[in-house]
């Protein structure tokens, strides 16, 4: 097996949280650790494991503090969980997630939406978060992904004013990161680089993660105009689960599988063994059996000669 060298981007894989709320069965606890150990044991070391909502509301994430309790146990792993308000950031720092990632939209449509907040208002509220982490003394980080940032089925075009305004209104309450998040699969790549370049200038160091959807075919191609343009953590779910469901046939989020395989092919360091990556599906098929999955390197298979060592040399 070809060993892997140092990271140089880090792949956060979202699957356990983003995708698996996003299918109507629930993958049963068992199932889902040994999920997360396979991907974990195949050299993720960022995982969105869990979202801390009403399990009424979303009973996909009913053990949501079981599964980030099991998931701290695994070496060198940022155990991630999604919050969206007080109650589920106190949860969330409970059960000892490393990380709380908070969605914040751009569009005040889907803010409203989504959340019944708007965008100002879930400021105040991450103000709020910031604040309950910080009178914890948890070393818990806290970052945003601004939904919405590229466009909006409810609201269309989305004033890329708009989202550094509130990009520097999140800084300004206390964020350590903060991305961009193309919900609705509406992104193109010179938007994105466009767009990347002015969050990096307003927040330097505090800009964050690319959350990049395949929902018209140009997931990838997002994803490398951030790179070009800077970003160095990129957002995926293994097999694509999950994601926007607006477009027959394409299942959101970028796959995890292929965006390894793109870095690795460029000579970029994702720290991750595509042949584990790609046996990681099994048990993903085992707990959620039926569920479509996607990736055209799963299908195709590595090529030829191809050895993630020598694709560094």
């Amino acid at each position: 097996m070809p060993v892997t060298p140092a990271a140089q981007v880090t792949i956060s894989e979202v699957g356990p949280r983003d995708g698996l709320q996003s299918v109507t069965a629930i993958m049963p606890t068992a199932a889902k650790l040994r999920w997360i150990e396979a991907l974990h044991a195949a050299g993720l070391r960022e995982i969105e494991v869990a979202s801390f909502v009403p399990a009424k509301l979303l009973p996909q994430m009913a053990d949501a503090a079981e599964v980030v309790r099991h998931a701290r146990a695994l070496a060198g792993l940022t155990v991630m969980a999604l919050v969206l308000n007080l109650q589920g950031a106190q949860a969330a720092l409970d059960a000892g997630a490393h990380k709380l990632t908070i969605p914040v939209s751009a569009s005040p449509a889907h803010s409203m939406a989504n959340v019944r907040r708007t965008p100002q208002d879930m400021v105040e509220q991450v103000r709020a978060i910031v604040a309950l982490r910080d009178a914890s003394a948890q070393p818990t980080g806290v970052e945003v992904g601004i939904s919405t940032a590229f466009g909006c089925t409810l609201q269309g075009a989305v004033p890329e004013d708009d989202v550094i305004r509130l990009a520097v209104a999140l800084a300004q309450a206390g964020v350590d990161e903060i991305g961009l998040s193309d919900t609705t699969g509406m992104a193109n790549p010179v938007q994105v680089r466009r767009l990347f370049t002015r969050l990096r200038a307003e927040l330097g160091d505090r800009a964050g993660a690319a959350h990049m959807h395949n929902t018209r075919g140009l997931g990838l191609a997002n994803c490398l105009a951030a790179y070009d343009v800077g970003v160095r953590t990129f957002d995926s779910s293994l097999g694509g689960l999950g994601g926007c469901p607006y477009a027959p046939g394409a299942s959101g989020n970028v796959v995890t599988e292929d965006l390894v395989f793109m870095f690795e092919a460029m000579g970029v360091g994702t720290g991750v063994i595509l042949e584990k990556l790609i046996a990681a599906r099994a048990p993903l098929m085992a707990g959620l059996p039926g569920e479509p999955l996607y990736g055209m390197t799963p299908e195709a298979g590595l090529p030829q000669g191809f050895a993630q060592d020598a694709a560094h040399a």
